[in-house]
């Protein structure tokens, strides 16, 4: 990594855990994943990340693939593609997950971190939004795990599922490659609170659409 990005790494944690009101647990996880994106084996430490954040990891891939765009630029659009792939992997580990091991697995892990209103209320979500629902979690700050899970415990259309993960995880992702590739430290210092206004921006043009089309 570049001394820029030395620099910039910790302004964006101390500024994130000061903002966000986070956990001295997330604070210790926050922290590990931006030492992971000043290692040599960044991109194996990214795609790791983009993977298991879709089923279970509570740091956002942003905090990884920031500091790394905004180190190597020439490389930004490499690595939200990586980004992009991995959580959708991730994505169909835990729709397979909510599909096959509800009852014997998923069941009682979500019991155990008190995650059953969550997922109650992500099943409401599916019944009200359908397809849609995936769209904006997979874009928005909203845990995508929690739908991931859900939509295979409700035995949602794989293609569809695919489809608009895809969509919705390249969309978030490549977005915030380009915004350090072209705004650089000073954009990535701002860049999650960008990243919330886009994705509520996306959740209402979402919910427009989908009266729009309804009609």
């Amino acid at each position: 990594m570049t001394r820029i990005a030395a620099r910039a790494v910790p302004d964006t944690a101390r500024q994130a855990l000061h903002t966000q009101g986070l956990s001295e647990l997330f604070s210790r996880l926050y922290v590990l994943v931006m030492q992971w994106a000043r290692h040599k084996h960044a991109p194996w430490y990214l795609s790791i990340t983009a993977f298991i954040e879709s089923v279970f990891w509570p740091i956002p891939v942003d905090v990884m693939l920031a500091p790394m765009a905004l180190a190597k630029p020439h490389k930004a659009w490499h690595y939200a593609g990586l980004a992009t792939l991995f959580s959708v992997l991730g994505a169909l580990f835990g729709y397979a997950l909510g599909y096959a091991l509800w009852e014997p697995v998923v069941q009682p892990l979500v019991v155990s971190v008190g995650y059953e209103d969550k997922i109650a209320l992500a099943e409401q979500w599916f019944a009200q939004w359908g397809i849609w629902v995936i769209f904006i979690a997979s874009f928005t700050p909203i845990p995508y795990k929690v739908f991931t899970v859900t939509a295979g415990l409700l035995h949602m259309a794989l293609l569809p599922f695919i489809v608009t993960s895809l969509i919705g995880r390249g969309m978030r992702f490549f977005l915030v490659a380009g915004l350090m590739r072209w705004g650089g430290e000073k954009m990535e210092r701002k860049l999650m609170h960008y990243v919330d206004v886009l994705g509520w921006l996306c959740i209402g043009l979402a919910v427009a659409a989908y009266f729009w089309f309804s009609r």
